[in-house]
């Protein structure tokens, strides 16, 4: 049945439906925008005051990164070293998008608008489209009802905070790396995207009981340029011993 509706959803010319496309993006909007809920309170529960908390869902609005700021701040954490993990995590937006603005190709008067949307959900849901019209949709309806809700639950888990009491006690801070480990997930394709994110893992993990907090997700960052840099040493080997059995066989 699940195939018969994808295949519905996909006409002769290969464009999906526009009414299958913002089912999709309303479904990832609305699932990963209940999330902020979490933020909000854990926000609040760091010591963040109302404002505060809504102007990073404004402002910031990239789930991890927020999430890594108001946790390491909540562990202690110096807010210059939290920060600093924050940013590193968000860099990812910016190489997202390179690839989308070749994929929506917006007018240069609605890319500056358009950046403030570029995310995780987005981009998954952006890539997915078979066509550029779908990828447009997607990409507003998904970054549009993710932006309203986000930061409509991030003040409403603010607010709830006090009521919620003991907000270690819930673990609500552990619903936002959780959703974005899930969207994370599938996109693990091949063995070196894998081996950077276990590496990354182990490293951010492992350090943890000796390191500040929010240093650990910095450390973290050294596995994808550690895994890059075998993974070209490996690649290299086969080459030069060719070259070298080349060499050999024009001296004799």
């Amino acid at each position: 049945m699940a195939e018969q509706t994808a295949v519905a959803d996909i006409g002769a010319d290969g464009e999906k439906a526009d009414s299958a496309v913002v089912r999709d993006a309303l479904g990832v909007g609305v699932a990963v925008g209940l999330s902020g809920f979490a933020f909000g309170v854990t926000s609040a529960g760091s010591g963040l005051s109302l404002l505060q908390s809504c102007a990073l869902s404004l402002l910031v609005f990239t789930g991890a990164s927020q999430f890594a700021l108001v946790g390491a701040l909540a562990a202690g954490g110096n807010p210059l070293t939290a920060a600093a993990g924050a940013f590193f995590l968000g860099v990812r937006n910016a190489f997202y998008g390179l690839r989308l603005s070749q994929v929506l190709a917006l007018p240069r008067v609605l890319r500056p608008f358009a950046a403030q949307w570029v995310i995780d959900e987005t981009t998954a849901v952006t890539l997915a489209q078979p066509s550029r019209r779908s990828a447009r949709i997607g990409f507003g309806v998904t970054g549009l009802s993710l932006y309203v809700l986000w930061n409509l639950t991030t003040l409403l888990g603010a607010l709830g905070a006090k009521a919620i009491g003991d907000t270690d006690a819930w673990g609500l801070d552990a619903a936002g790396p959780a959703v974005f480990l899930a969207l994370l997930a599938p996109m693990l394709k091949t063995t070196v995207e894998r081996a950077v994110a276990g590496l990354a893992v182990v490293l951010g993990l492992g350090l943890l009981p000796v390191l500040p907090a929010g240093v650990p997700v910095l450390v973290a960052a050294l596995a994808a340029p550690a895994v890059l840099f075998l993974e070209g040493r490996r690649r290299q080997a086969p080459r030069n011993d060719a070259l070298r059995d080349d060499a050999q066989e024009e001296d004799r």
